[in-house]
């Protein structure tokens, strides 16, 4: 990487926030870290100032921002296209024992992010804790993050303006061939009647688009699952497709009447498992005295063509428990970058987080492109990734106008790296 442009020591901004995603890859935590890609000379050049790095992060306004989720997606595109082209092909999700080829699922989840000292944007958030509330958008197919808006503290949980917002930046990031069938899964926050009619209406003739929501239940739902006979119950399903004796699963839609105030063809899915002790304080009349925990999910899934078993209610509500892993999205971006923002701006802050994503993004696509058969690397967590490959005890050094790596042999994941170093430098540079 070197400076581009006109004059002496003028940095393309480009540049510099590429390069501040790589130091967020390598664990920078602040924008005095760039520093850390000055040890590393011989592999990205000399690094940015803190300075510059700060002055290109302030001036990302939102027309710059807007290119760079063009640059973001034509990257993207290209990297899908490599995947597509891998002897397993694209990773399209698996789901209590069922293949969704085709589909592309997007997590949308929101995350506390504490600030230990008075920041522009910064509130008091709805834990009673001091920072920042932004809502992200995940695919679950991938890894990546595609979208994330930053957020006071003291923002909705079910803000419906924000969840469309992120929820068309993160279409927007997929490629276009990738767009005609998306699964969109959001927790309780996104049950109102606004954003499920978004999602509904996004449906075109060449585009499918079904969604999972999480359902705050109330008296009226209560009385409904009073309502179902016993033998409507029916075993839950385990990620690997097999039945569970741990829940329970049963079709509400026909006896809530809460429905006929909202999206026709909407299904209520709901789930009763036994409650632990962390949850006795926070029963409800008729959970006690059945003695079971109960959750609902709406869904405007009536099945997946193509799909057999996905109309059932076992099914959607294993679909919709894999929506966790969001969960561990979230914990994962946090330890690239995003578990405290540097800066008392807010423009600044909101430019850190987008060098977050884009770091996130690099880290997937190591795993993805280099990394995809090998069992301990290619779900690593980053911190896992850092110490085993990134943080490579090595020397490399210059000579005859070569370079050579120098790896110890007792490194035990020498191979893992070099295996790695060789199929992304076969990768065509060209996008």
């Amino acid at each position: 990487m070197v400076p581009r442009g006109k004059g002496p020591g003028w940095w393309d901004r480009g540049t510099v926030l590429v390069s501040l995603a790589i130091a967020i890859v390598l664990g920078a935590t602040s924008m005095s870290d760039i520093g850390l890609l000055g040890h590393q000379a011989l592999v990205f050049g000399e690094p940015p100032s803190e300075a510059t790095v700060r002055r290109a992060l302030a001036g990302l306004d939102t027309a710059t921002l807007a290119r760079i989720g063009k640059a973001r997606a034509k990257v993207r595109a290209r990297v899908w296209d490599l995947l597509a082209r891998r002897p397993q092909g694209f990773p399209w999700l698996t789901v209590a024992g069922k293949l969704l080829s085709g589909w592309v699922v997007i997590d949308l989840d929101a995350t506390l992010i504490t600030a230990h000292s008075p920041k522009q944007g910064a509130a008091a958030t709805f834990k009673k804790g001091f920072g920042f509330h932004p809502l992200g958008g995940w695919c679950a197919n991938t890894g990546e993050s595609l979208a994330m808006l930053l957020r006071p503290g003291n923002a909705g949980s079910n803000t419906v303006a924000d969840h469309i917002r992120v929820l068309a930046d993160a279409i927007t990031q997929l490629p276009v061939a990738y767009r005609r069938k998306i699964l969109i899964r959001v927790d309780g926050a996104g049950a109102t009647h606004e954003l499920l009619e978004h999602m509904q209406q996004m449906n075109r003739l060449w585009r499918s688009v079904k969604f999972t929501v999480g359902w705050t239940i109330t008296e009226v739902d209560e009385t409904a699952i009073a309502a179902l006979p016993a033998n409507a119950w029916t075993a839950g399903l385990n990620q690997d497709g097999t039945a569970g004796d741990a829940a329970q699963v049963a079709e509400l839609t026909g006896l809530n009447q809460r429905l006929g105030d909202w999206l026709d063809g909407l299904r209520l899915i709901v789930r009763r498992t036994r409650p632990s002790a962390r949850h006795a304080k926070k029963l409800t009349t008729l959970e006690r005295a059945t003695g079971w925990r109960y959750a609902i999910v709406a869904t405007n899934i009536t099945r997946l063509h193509g799909l057999a078993g996905s109309h059932q209610p076992q099914w959607l509500d294993a679909l919709h428990r894999s929506h966790a892993g969001v969960e561990d999205q979230v914990r994962q971006g946090k330890a690239m970058g995003l578990r405290n923002l540097p800066s008392k701006a807010w423009t600044v802050n909101q430019g850190w987080v987008m060098a977050c994503n884009i770091a996130a993004d690099l880290a997937a696509w190591t795993r993805l492109l280099g990394l995809h058969d090998q069992p301990d690397l290619a779900h690593a967590e980053h911190e896992t990734l850092r110490y085993r490959l990134l943080h490579l005890p090595a020397k490399l050094a210059t000579h005859a106008r070569q370079r050579r790596l120098s790896i110890p042999d007792s490194w035990p994941w020498a191979t893992a790296f070099t295996l790695c170093w060789q199929r992304l430098s076969m990768l065509p540079a060209t996008i």
